[in-house]
């Protein structure tokens, strides 16, 4: 097994053991690819040149993808839609880049340059990147983060207005602004539609900086006194595309410690938690801030990240957190690992239902049976008569417990097969036990429980 492919199996691996139950895994860092694109070159990061393909061949996103199918986790697809080079000046790209293919389509900005959101051929472009991974992969979401226009360099103005002024779509001059906004309302529509023509049940999801306005600005902004903001600097309107249900989800980046004067970590999750619209929001919380030697007491200890989650789960509209990042957790500086799994994260988790998303509903399991195998016991199931079961979840009690589905306490397995190897001498037998267990369909409803099966060793 390659290098790259071990650390990514066991990034995934750590991620079970903490009990994460979704990965956000990059895959465009840059108009580049980290699978075989027939739009765009290999990404760099895989081989040290862009273009070239990884040695020994492999694709990390199908090796994702059926890694995560494996482990029960929901894959979503990262994609960064308009950055297309990084420190031009340093990196060269491909002759197959779209910087080389279509340079009329390129601005550049400070030491980067961007693909520019005021052509249509530029959002075509993103669209059918998109749709590309959509039709061949079995991803669970397309993720999109904060970077829609760039943020903001002092003194320097985004070079665009050659564009505004040949392509105003109605907008007077004085309200290029507004124009900026309505280019990236346009991707996200494109986007969203794309998505939906395609595969009905694949999430799209948003992670935009933690700040939409500030109130000094807008009255209905959060108390926060934030240098650049979603809606004034990276021209996105994210309270627009909640509203009109263009995203299925969004995680705003609250990566600030509670009690940061600028941006209060708890303001902002509780701004959000009343303007989510009834989208699904999860909260994004900054694990990669951790640090024994931190200028800021905060982050010398996980106890800021329990806190932040704590506060985070007592808000109604909150449906759980997101972090960033992996090499956070791989350095583990104030054992922000163990302290997950004991403290928050003690039983596993079913994933949260999207009520935005066509409900697929499973057949319940069938036909429990148990078969002694020498000091084993396999206890195996029928799937159910459609094909909509992605998972299974494994529910077992004590004779006389509360048979309460909803209480992860009961949880025994979630799993992929319909099959399970029980050893006979443990613990879990020392009291008669009943299993009873459910299908999961890819939109994570749960069916109907099967009948209970009971086993006593």
């Amino acid at each position: 097994m390659g290098t790259q492919k071990k650390e990514l199996i066991d990034l995934l691996d750590q991620h079970v053991e903490k009990r994460m139950n979704a990965i956000v895994f990059q895959i465009r860092p840059g108009c580049d690819a980290l699978y075989p694109s027939p739009f765009e070159p290999w990404s760099h990061w895989l081989s040290g040149t862009q273009g070239i393909p990884p040695d020994p061949y492999y694709d990390p996103l199908q090796m994702m993808v059926e890694e995560c199918r494996k482990r029960n986790l929901e894959l979503h697809a990262w994609f960064n839609p308009y950055r297309a080079v990084v420190n031009f000046e340093e990196n060269s790209i491909a002759s197959s880049h779209i910087a080389a293919q279509h340079p009329e389509w390129i601005l550049t900005y400070g030491s980067n340059r961007y693909l520019n959101p005021g052509l249509q051929e530029v959002r075509d472009y993103v669209s059918n990147v998109v749709a590309d991974v959509v039709r061949r992969y079995d991803i669970d979401a397309v993720h999109m983060d904060d970077y829609f226009y760039p943020y903001k360099i002092k003194d320097q103005e985004f070079p665009d207005e050659l564009t505004f002024q040949e392509f105003p779509r109605g907008f007077e001059p004085d309200r290029k602004e507004d124009w900026r906004r309505d280019n990236v309302d346009l991707i996200i529509r494109q986007l969203q539609d794309t998505i939906r023509a395609i595969k009905p049940w694949v999430q799209f999801g948003i992670s935009p900086f933690g700040v939409w306005r500030n109130k000094s600005r807008d009255p209905k902004g959060s108390e926060t006194a934030s240098s650049q903001t979603n809606y004034d600097d990276l021209y996105a309107d994210i309270l627009l595309w909640l509203r009109e249900g263009w995203i299925d989800y969004v995680v705003p980046q609250a990566y600030w410690h509670i009690g940061f004067q600028i941006a209060d970590h708890q303001k902002i999750a509780e701004w959000w938690d009343t303007n989510s619209y009834d989208r699904v929001l999860y909260i994004g919380n900054g694990v990669h801030r951790l640090n024994k030697k931190s200028d800021t007491p905060e982050w010398r200890s996980s106890k800021e990240i329990i806190r932040q989650i704590e506060l985070d789960r007592a808000l109604p509209h909150v449906s759980g957190n997101f972090y960033f990042n992996s090499k956070a957790f791989q350095r583990d500086p104030v054992n922000i690992n163990r302290t997950l799994q004991k403290r928050i994260y003690p039983y596993p988790a079913l994933i949260p239902v999207n009520p935005h998303l066509p409900a697929i509903i499973p057949d319940p399991p069938s036909g429990l049976q148990v078969e002694e195998k020498g000091k084993h016991i396999l206890l195996s199931w029928n799937a159910g008569s459609t094909s909509h079961t992605s998972y299974f979840v494994i529910y077992s009690f004590k004779k006389g417990d509360p048979q309460d589905l909803d209480d992860p306490r009961n949880i025994y397995l979630i799993s992929s097969r319909n099959k399970l190897m029980l050893k006979k001498r443990s613990a879990l037998f020392r009291h008669a036990r009943f299993f009873r267990i459910t299908a999961v369909s890819r939109t994570h409803h749960e069916s109907d429980p099967s009948t209970d099966i009971q086993i006593k060793y």
